[in-house]
């Protein structure tokens, strides 16, 4: 593989992504599924999207943090999932070294946005419950915008570094990562100078930004639960169940298989690699693809929105 002229800070051309190593006889087949959960993760964060913006009577807090879910779901989900069909398909397994910083990019910082904006979503529930009567003036837009333009800040200027110190590190020979897609860690394992520094900033990101979301997260749902409780009437603990039951879905979904990816990455050598690829794959697929699923069937205005669509009729 030509290098880049330049000092000893000179990098490859281009990496090769490998796709799924081990079902390489299977890649074709694979790439079914995962392109039918695109385009439902195109189609529905787009429906939520057109939805949100053409109903002014949800210009609330609750569907502007699910507008912000669906732009944060359409870069995730499109910033990967065309190269991975594109590797699947068509052998197309050569991305361009500046391509794959790139991407690198939009993977963490959108991935760091999406967790900061469930816990906006969970803190907005939490108003919603236990301070009804001052949710709107709590949570006003002024709020909303401020809290998502924070969420956005945090992810872009915590995730720079990442790319800022690897492009200025230089690499082996080896330019094969064995993944769909470029992540930092396993960008990092191509390296050929002491990564200490850039593995100890990548734990300090993940810890901080996912253990400060998850921590506000359960803070949220402890005194949600505390507060459905001692609601007197059976039928208002159930409804107030429900409208948080769809969030934790979401968050679950997140989380799970992406503190997996993170930990397998520096702790999980004996995981079988076909079994981390696949749910690195499926950690940018299947949030955006549940999202406007699970939001869409557990919002009635939404729904009721679909149906008049699809139907040309009131519900």
């Amino acid at each position: 593989m030509m290098l880049a002229s330049g000092n000893s800070s000179s990098h490859p051309v281009s990496f090769i992504l490998l796709g799924i190593p081990g079902l390489e006889n299977s890649q074709f087949w694979i790439a079914l599924p995962f392109c039918a959960m695109y385009v439902v993760a195109i189609v529905g964060n787009i429906t939520i999207l057109h939805i949100i913006r053409t109903d002014h009577t949800l210009h609330e807090p609750m569907y502007l943090f699910l507008a912000m879910l669906a732009i944060t779901d359409l870069v995730l989900s499109s910033s990967t999932q065309p190269k991975m069909l594109a590797i699947l398909w068509f052998h197309a397994h050569e991305i361009e070294y500046h391509a794959c910083l790139i991407q690198l990019f939009f993977i963490h910082a959108f991935s760091s946005v999406e967790s900061g904006v469930l816990m906006a979503m969970a803190l907005d529930r939490y108003v919603a419950i236990c301070f009804p009567l001052h949710h709107s003036s709590i949570l006003s837009s002024c709020v909303v915008g401020k809290l998502g333009a924070a969420v956005m800040a945090r992810g872009l200027l915590w995730v720079s570094p990442f790319c800022i110190m690897v492009s200025k590190m230089p690499f082996c020979p080896n330019h094969v990562i064995p993944q769909s897609y470029c992540e930092h860690m396993a960008v990092l394992k191509l390296v050929c100078a002491d990564t200490r520094v850039n593995r100890a900033y990548g734990l300090l990101v993940a810890f901080s930004v996912v253990g400060f979301d998850i921590i506000v997260i359960s803070m949220s749902y402890v005194m949600i639960l505390r507060t459905v409780l001692r609601l007197p009437s059976g039928e208002a603990r159930l409804k107030a169940f429900g409208t948080c039951a769809s969030h934790i879905c979401v968050i679950l979904a997140l989380y799970i298989p992406a503190l997996f990816t993170f930990l397998t990455h520096r702790f999980g050598q004996h995981v079988p690699p076909v079994v981390h690829t696949m749910l690195a794959n499926l950690y940018l697929l299947v949030p955006p693809m549940l999202n406007p699923i699970i939001y869409g069937a557990r919002t009635k205005q939404i729904r009721d929105q679909v149906i008049q669509g699809c139907c040309g009729k009131d519900p």
